[in-house]
């Protein structure tokens, strides 16, 4: 507490100081809060734990609409977490998932309104691939897609067995071929979706994801186990549906090159923590996102990159990750790699 000076013949009144540090705080919290709510995709301080592990702490993100957002990191980071968060598999252990302002995931014990099912989360308009394709193998790609549409079918048991939502029936085969052929996938529609080759059962397990109408489409490594050839046709694909069908897109992905030229933005993952985010530019020349992925050269103590050359750990090796000598990493040929060591 401390006076105002006072003028003469006034009583001097005591003046209380605010804690404006407070203030500020709440202020910060309120801001982030509301962007949070503003965004098309929100984690807020989203936590997953698996009894001692921590598979994802504090992740903090947000993904704008008709944006093209990849979430990257080494292996076991927790990005496939993340998407089993989105999508209602798992309840978090603390924070909140936001999609279009609402909550659909928050931990209960904490007071939170639990986790929509999945089913529910794909109605409101969220849809995946997966890491491991995960097709009806035994059915062709007509039913593939044609099982999807069900999903908003309005028919209840007893129009199905009298025959009553045969309109409806149409309307939705009808679109499922539409679908099929915006995919150039009407050749195949009468193909056994396992007989179809590796790249084909991709661009159907999209398609068949599409074919919910999605606004927020989540793509788990779609290139993996995709030749050069086949990753680039996947890159045009996926900026081609993302304009066709008016999507947000968000993407778990190693293939570096993939990553860098379809995304707006940019999150890094490493052992459950965000430890970069930015443009692909931004983030490709950060530090830690190079240490993350590459480790600390031998006999490094300082940081610096001239005590030797950056080696790939084992389980980044099929990823597209390769090797950065020195401080100038680049992004070429599928992953972070660098020019010719000059003394190998």
């Amino acid at each position: 507490m401390t006076d105002v000076p006072a003028r003469p013949g006034a009583k001097s009144k005591p003046l209380i100081l605010k804690d404006m540090s407070k203030k500020a705080g709440a202020a910060a919290l309120r801001a982030e809060s509301s962007k949070a709510e503003a965004a098309h995709l929100a984690l807020d301080n989203l936590t997953m734990r698996f009894g001692g592990v921590v598979a994802l702490d504090n992740l903090s993100l947000q993904v704008d609409s008709g944006e093209i957002a990849a979430l990257i990191g080494p292996n076991g980071a927790g990005k496939t977490t993340a998407f089993n968060c989105i999508t209602g598999v798992y309840e978090p252990s603390d924070g909140r998932v936001l999609f279009k302002g609402e909550v659909i995931a928050e931990n209960r014990k904490n007071g939170g309104a639990g986790r929509i099912s999945p089913d529910m989360i794909t109605k409101r308009g969220i849809a995946r691939t997966y890491q491991n394709i995960r097709l009806f193998k035994g059915l062709t790609v007509f039913e593939n897609v044609l099982i999807a549409k069900h999903m908003r079918a309005k028919q209840n048991f007893l129009t199905a067995a009298f025959r009553l939502n045969a309109r409806e029936e149409k309307r939705m085969r009808d679109e499922a071929m539409a679908l099929l052929e915006e995919q150039n996938l009407t050749r195949l529609r009468d193909e056994v979706a396992s007989s179809l080759p590796y790249g084909y059962q991709r661009r159907l397990e999209i398609a068949r994801a599409l074919a919910t109408t999605p606004s927020l489409l989540l793509l788990d490594e779609p290139a993996a186990g995709m030749n050069p050839q086949e990753t680039y046709e996947l890159n045009e694909y996926i900026l081609q549906i993302r304009r066709r069908y008016k999507l947000t897109i968000f993407v778990i992905e190693h293939h570096m090159d993939l990553v860098m030229r379809i995304s707006d933005h940019v999150y890094v993952l490493d052992f459950g923590k965000l430890i970069s985010h930015g443009t692909p530019e931004e983030v490709q020349n950060d530090r830690k996102v190079i240490d993350a992925y590459l480790g600390v050269a031998d006999g490094e103590t300082d940081g610096g990159a001239g005590a030797g050359i950056y080696t790939v750990a084992g389980a980044n090796a099929d990823a597209g990750v390769y090797t950065v000598a020195g401080d100038d990493p680049v992004v070429a040929d599928g992953g972070i790699k660098a020019e010719d060591n000059a003394d190998s």
